[in-house]
C-alpha cells in the first residue's frame, strides 16, 4: 500500500504556513522531510537529517538559495546537492557524496503539494476547486490519531449520515439546548457506487427522493486514494486525508465559497488555514458539529481499526468495493502499471471537473448557514465575510 500511495501527489502544508526564508518539518507516509522557500520563492523538500550528523534540517536557516543546517552550517539546494560545507576546502567530490535525498513540490490553489514517489511523476491534477475563479477560498485542518483509511472508508459509507447527523448529533445538540436541521435525518432508500477515471461516484435516493434528483443522478465523487468532494450550490470543498504514518493522518478541509448572486467578491490575496478543534480541555470529543461526529467515529475504531472484528452488511458495499478497488491498484503497481487516478497529459491537466450535485438544498443559502454553525466553518477565519453574504440587507440591496 505504501508503494502505491507513493504514485500520488499530497498536501503537506498551506502556502501561507511556510513564509519566504523559512523552513517546517513534514511527516508523510512514514517518512520525514524539511519543507522550506527561500526568499525567492523556490520550494524544496529534502530528507529531514543532515548526511554529516544527521542534524534536523528543520530547525535550520534558509540562506539564499539554500537550507543551512544549524549545526555546522552545510548547505543544500533544492535539488539536494550540497553547495558548501564551511568548515571545509571546497571539495566538489565531497559534496558530492554528501547530496540529500530531494522530491518534487509544487503549489496549487493554496497548498504545498509533494510527490515522494517513483520517477516520472505524474501531473499534479488541477481539480476544478483548486483552479477556479471567482470564489473565497480557506482549509481547515486537523492532526488525527487514526489511520487514514478508516477516514477514507467513511466517503463510501452513505448511510451514516443519517444516524450519526442526524439522529445522534440532534441528540448531542438537544441536551446543550441547541436545534439540528431535519434535513439531515433523512433515510436512505437506496445508495449505488460507480467506478470513473479518478475514483468512485457515490450516489443517493433519500426518502422523497426520485432518481431524476441530482443526489442520484450525479452523485459526488471520492477521489482515489485520499479525498472526497463534497457540496453544493454555495459552497463546495474537497475532504483530504493524507497518510502522516500508520496510526496519523492530517485532515484538510479545502473549501470553496462562492457568493450570491449580486453579491461582491471580496479580493483574496492569500488563502488562510486554520486549526479544527475536535476535542474539549479534558480530552473527550467535541461531537456538537457534523465534522466532529465523524472525527469522534474514525478516532473511536482505534489508531489502526481492527477489520477482523467487524460484521458487514449490506449497506457497507460501498466499503466493500473500496476495499477491492485498492487490491486492484495495489496489483496494477506491482505489474509495473499506472495506478487509477493519475495525469499525465498536460491538455488534460488544464482543468479536470469533477461531478458533484449542483440542484440541492434550494438556492444554498440555508445550507451555507447552517455550515456557519454545524460544520468546521465555524472555526474559519472567513466565517464573518460569509455570514455577511447572507444578511438581507447585503441580498436585498446585491451588493457587500
Amino acid at each position: 500500500m505504501g508503494r502505491l500511495l507513493r504514485h500520488y501527489w499530497f498536501p503537506v502544508a498551506a502556502v501561507v504556513e511556510v513564509p519566504r526564508g523559512t523552513a517546517r518539518p513534514v511527516r508523510l507516509l512514514g517518512q520525514d522531510f524539511v519543507l522550506f522557500r527561500t526568499d525567492d520563492d523556490t520550494w524544496g523538500l529534502l530528507d529531514e537529517h543532515c548526511p554529516h550528523r544527521g542534524a534536523s534540517l528543520a530547525q535550520g536557516l534558509v540562506d539564499g538559495r539554500a537550507l543551512r543546517c544549524p549545526y555546522h552550517g552545510w548547505a543544500f539546494a533544492a535539488d539536494g546537492g550540497c553547495v558548501e560545507m564551511p568548515a571545509e576546502a571546497d571539495n566538489p567530490a565531497l559534496r558530492d557524496r554528501a547530496s540529500i535525498g530531494a522530491y518534487r513540490v509544487e503549489t496549487l490553489g493554496g497548498l504545498v503539494f509533494a510527490y515522494v514517489g517513483e520517477a516520472p511523476a505524474p501531473l499534479l491534477p488541477r481539480y476544478d476547486l483548486f483552479v477556479w475563479g471567482g470564489v473565497l477560498r480557506d482549509v481547515g485542518q486537523a492532526l488525527l490519531p487514526c489511520n487514514w483509511l478508516q477516514i477514507m472508508e467513511n466517503s463510501v459509507d452513505p448511510t451514516h449520515v443519517e444516524w450519526l447527523h442526524g439522529h445522534h448529533l440532534a441528540g448531542v445538540r438537544a441536551r446543550a439546548g441547541l436545534s439540528t436541521p431535519e434535513r439531515y435525518r433523512a433515510h436512505h432508500e437506496r445508495i449505488g457506487f460507480e467506478a470513473f477515471e479518478h475514483g468512485i461516484i457515490k450516489r443517493r435516493l433519500l426518502e422523497g427522493g426520485a432518481e431524476e434528483d441530482d443526489d442520484w443522478k450525479v452523485g459526488h465523487p471520492l477521489v482515489f486514494p485520499h479525498m472526497l468532494r463534497v457540496g453544493a450550490h454555495l459552497q463546495h470543498r474537497f475532504q483530504i486525508r493524507v497518510p502522516v504514518d500508520d496510526t496519523h493522518t492530517r485532515h484538510y478541509w479545502y473549501a470553496c465559497y462562492r457568493p450570491p448572486e449580486g453579491v461582491a467578491l471580496p479580493v483574496q490575496d492569500e488563502v488562510p488555514v486554520y486549526d479544527v478543534p475536535w476535542q474539549d480541555e479534558q480530552g473527550g470529543f467535541i461531537t456538537d458539529f457534523v465534522d466532529g461526529g465523524d472525527i469522534m467515529t474514525w478516532v473511536g475504531q482505534g489508531p489502526i481499526a481492527d477489520r477482523t472484528r467487524e460484521l458487514l452488511v449490506s449497506s457497507d458495499q460501498g466499503v466493500i468495493i473500496l476495499r477491492r478497488l485498492l487490491h486492484e491498484q495495489i496489483a496494477r503497481v506491482e505489474q509495473g502499471l499506472d495506478p487509477l487516478g493519475l495525469v499525465r497529459d498536460a491538455e488534460q491537466n488544464r482543468l479536470i471537473d469533477l461531478p458533484q450535485e449542483e440542484r440541492k438544498f434550494g438556492d444554498g443559502r440555508a445550507f451555507l448557514r447552517e455550515a456557519l454553525e454545524l460544520s468546521h466553518v465555524r472555526h474559519s477565519p472567513l466565517r464573518d465575510t460569509i455570514a455577511g453574504w447572507l444578511e438581507p440587507s447585503v441580498l436585498e440591496s446585491g451588493g457587500g
